[in-house]
C-alpha cells in the first residue's frame, strides 16, 4: 500500500482557524470568557509546531544519541513546568520531585520500548524515540496533572478524618490511603476509556499518520496497540511514583498534614 501524502498549503493550514474563530463566537456570545486562551493557544499552536518542525529536522538530521536525550529531556522538563501551572497547590515545593519521577519512569520506559518492542537499531534513532517518547509524556501529563490536583483537594476536604486517623496512631500512608487510590484512579480514567474507545469511537493518531503516510493498515494497527498499551503503563508508573513522593512531601517529619 503506498499512497502519495496530500500536501496541505499554508493558507489552508491558515483557514482551518476559521473553526477556532467559531469556538471564540460561541465563548462570546455564551460569556464563557474562554476568548483569550483561545487566541493564545491558537498563536502558541502555530509558533510552537513550526519551531519543532524546524528542530526536528535539525535533530533527525544529526543522528546524535546526547543532542536526542536533551531534547527528550527538555520536553520532560516543560511537561513538568505545565503541571505546576496546573495544579492550584502551592505550598508544597513538588515540582523537582516530579520531574524526577517523570524523568526516570520515561527514560526507563522509552528505552525499554525501544530495544525490546520496537527493536530499533540504534535505540536512540531519533523518528522513533522523539514520537513515541513525546506520546509518552504527552498522555502522563495529562494523568498526574488529574492524579495530583485531585490527591490535594481530596486530603483539603477531608482534613478532619486524616487528621482524627494520625491522632489515634495511624500513619500518614494509612490515614490518607483512601486519598490516594482515588487520586491514581483519577488519573487513569482517561487512559482505561481511550483502550475501552479506540478503534470503534476513534482511529487514534498514530495510527491515522501512518496509514496516511502509506502504512499497511495491519501494521499501523500492531503500532497502535503497542502504543495504547504504554500509554497506560507509563500512566500508571509515573502516577503512582510521583504522587508515592508527593504524599511523603503533604505531611511533616512529626506525621501532621502539611496543607
Amino acid at each position: 500500500m503506498s499512497e502519495q501524502i496530500i500536501n496541505i498549503t499554508w493558507f489552508n493550514v491558515v483557514l482551518t482557524s476559521l473553526l477556532v474563530l467559531g469556538a471564540g463566537i460561541c465563548s462570546v456570545y455564551l460569556k464563557l470568557h474562554l476568548e483569550k486562551e483561545l487566541v493564545v493557544g491558537t498563536i502558541r499552536t502555530f509558533i510552537q509546531l513550526f519551531l519543532l518542525g524546524y528542530v526536528l529536522n535539525i535533530i533527525f538530521s544529526l543522528n546524535n544519541p546526547l543532542v536526542i536525550l536533551l531534547m527528550f529531556s527538555f520536553m520532560i522538563l516543560f511537561a513538568a513546568r505545565i503541571i505546576t501551572g496546573r495544579v492550584k497547590e502551592r505550598r508544597i515545593p513538588y515540582f523537582l520531585p516530579v520531574l524526577g519521577s517523570m524523568f526516570l519512569s520515561y527514560m526507563i520506559i522509552n528505552f525499554f520500548v525501544m530495544s525490546v518492542i520496537v527493536q530499533v537499531k540504534p535505540w536512540y534513532k531519533p523518528i522513533y524515540f522523539i514520537p513515541i517518547g513525546g506520546m509518552i509524556i504527552g498522555n502522563s501529563m495529562n494523568a498526574l496533572s488529574i492524579s495530583m490536583n485531585s490527591w490535594f483537594e481530596g486530603l483539603k476536604k477531608e482534613r478532619d478524618r486524616v487528621e482524627l486517623y494520625l491522632s489515634l496512631g495511624a500513619n500518614p500512608v494509612e490515614s490518607s490511603r483512601s486519598n490516594f487510590t482515588d487520586a491514581v484512579k483519577s488519573g487513569m480514567i482517561p487512559s482505561i476509556n481511550a483502550l475501552m474507545s479506540v478503534g470503534i469511537v476513534s482511529i487514534p493518531g498514530m495510527m491515522t499518520g501512518q496509514i496516511l503516510a502509506g502504512v499497511d493498515p495491519l501494521i499501523a494497527i500492531k503500532y497502535q496497540i503497542v502504543i495504547m498499551l504504554l500509554l497506560v503503563g507509563s500512566t500508571a508508573i509515573s502516577t503512582v511514583f510521583a504522587l508515592h513522593i508527593v504524599r511523603k512531601m503533604s505531611f511533616t517529619p512529626n506525621e501532621q498534614l502539611n496543607l
